[in-house]
């Protein structure tokens, strides 16, 4: 899962941006609201948060110009500001949550899994297909024959394919999503991260496999115990 985050205060962004990539998330971080806008139109996100007092454009108009464009992007405001006035404000300009600094990281968080909620296709803690369950908390792929423990990216790219089983992921997504935009990695460095995660399907017995579709990508399917 994607995020941009858009704070300036250099020691909050840090902390932010290590506190989303230890609880294997995808971050993109810039310090200023003209660079966000930029970010936000090229780029596949799942979220946003925002600062409200940025630079060269805050927070409030960022998000005025999505909700402007048509853009349905969860957006998560951050401000020092606690006024009720202020709240109402980035609430009516079509924020999906506030929160007010000085906040607990694990609130921060709680905020985040409700923003990318997405309802059927996440139980609670985890996603399920076939036998083998991806529990989100641990970063754990579970079948009835065994258990493996995944990485971070190896993570995300599994809880890609496990969103939408059916769906073919491309190359250039698994990229876009997990590297993110400024990461100097070659793309074959997603199929090394694909052999990674077949070999541990296997060896927890699921009967589940992740299928290339040529020029294309890759999505998961039944395994064929004929074969």
């Amino acid at each position: 899962m994607r995020i941009l985050l858009a704070e300036d205060e250099r020691s909050m962004s840090r902390a932010i941006e290590k506190l989303l990539l230890n609880n294997n998330y995808s971050v993109d971080t810039v310090y200023d609201g003209e660079k966000a806008l930029l970010y936000l139109r090229s780029g596949d996100y799942d979220a946003a948060i925002l600062d409200i007092m940025m630079p060269k454009i805050d927070g409030i108009n960022v998000l005025k110009f999505l909700r402007k464009h048509g853009s349905s992007l969860p957006v998560l405001l951050l401000t020092a500001r606690n006024k009720i006035d202020d709240k109402v404000e980035g609430l009516d300009s079509g924020a999906n949550d506030y929160l007010t600094k000085p906040f607990n990281c694990k609130e921060l968080l709680a905020r985040i899994r409700a923003l990318t909620r997405i309802g059927a296709a996440c139980s609670g803690k985890s996603f399920r297909f076939g036998n083998v369950t991806l529990d989100r908390d641990s970063c754990t792929l579970v079948s009835p024959s065994g258990s493996v423990r995944l990485s971070g990216k190896e993570y995300q790219m599994m809880e890609l394919l496990m969103r939408s089983p059916d769906r073919v992921i491309s190359v250039e997504k698994f990229m876009n999503k997990v590297w993110g935009i400024d990461s100097e990695a070659e793309i074959n460095v997603v199929w090394t991260f694909i052999s990674y995660l077949r070999k541990k399907l296997r060896d927890i017995g699921a009967d589940i496999v992740i299928k290339a579709s040529r020029g294309q990508g890759y999505h998961l399917e039944a395994r064929d115990n004929d074969k």
